[in-house]
């Protein structure tokens, strides 16, 4: 028996058997069974602060988990992920034991799932913000690759999606938090329903344009009609006919008598 389950049962009094405290023993330290992940008691959010695009057609923002890492399974130097899943893609995730497996955003629409925006524990001090805005944006780097490892490219649909932290060294997991609650993405639609409040305007301004261009068509075909019937009906060749002059004299070559010979 080891001496932190004998001191357990001792501090509780228990007298029964081991195996007995062992779900008691995992549900107070926070380690998964069979996995050895321990689980944080964390659920990312959407950010609280206002936002200009806090939810777009391909982003979201989310709060920094500020102090969740300060657990001794986790070292200053392991990667903390940031998972981004489709909602009914979380009950098949599985954690990638090496860092090698880890999928990437062109993965995405196969596995339901990728490892975004990698950080350690020194990106997330417990303590007060200041004044510094603490947030992450789901799907803000349009330039890089969805092959590359911990590429945050742009989200393909409105989802819904869910986040959580997985922490990982070179063994594989260590600790994990929560699922988020389901985020649905801005759609198309919704543009076209704030547009639709606007739409009385809209058509007063498409009206007024109309009858300005008519006007000034109008007044186009007037100045073309007076040019025609000053100008004459002279016929005007087009770039494809040539034109042929029998003789030119520049008028300092010419005299009386070439005049008479001509």
């Amino acid at each position: 028996m080891g001496t932190g389950t004998r001191m357990l049962r001792l501090a509780l009094g228990l007298s029964g058997p081991p195996l007995l405290l062992a779900p008691l023993w995992l549900l107070l330290t926070g380690v998964q069974p069979g996995t050895g992940v321990e689980h944080i008691r964390y659920v990312p959010r959407l950010s609280g602060a206002t936002l200009a695009g806090k939810l777009t057609q391909s982003t979201f923002t989310l709060e920094q988990p500020q102090g969740q890492f300060n657990h001794t399974s986790i070292s200053d130097f392991d990667s903390i992920w940031l998972v981004v899943a489709y909602s009914n893609a979380t009950q098949n995730f599985v954690a990638s034991q090496k860092p090698k497996d880890i999928p990437v955003p062109a993965t995405f629409t196969q596995k339901g799932y990728y490892f975004t925006m990698p950080a350690t524990r020194l990106h997330y001090p417990s303590g007060p913000a200041g004044s510094q805005l603490r947030v992450l944006r789901v799907g803000n780097d349009t330039h890089c690759s969805p092959t590359k490892e911990g590429c945050n490219a742009p989200l393909p649909d409105s989802g819904p999606y869910r986040v959580k932290f997985l922490v990982m060294n070179d063994r594989g997991p260590v600790a994990e938090t929560e699922w988020s609650n389901e985020t649905r993405l801005q759609q198309a639609k919704a543009f076209e329903a704030v547009l639709g409040s606007q739409s009385e305007g809209t058509v007063v301004i498409i009206t007024f344009l109309s009858i300005l261009l008519a006007i000034l068509l109008a007044v186009v075909l007037v100045l073309l009609y007076t040019c025609f019937d000053s100008c004459g009906s002279a016929r005007i060749s087009s770039p494809s006919e040539r034109e042929s002059m029998r003789r030119y004299n520049t008028h300092h070559m010419c005299s009386p008598a070439a005049e008479r010979g001509s």
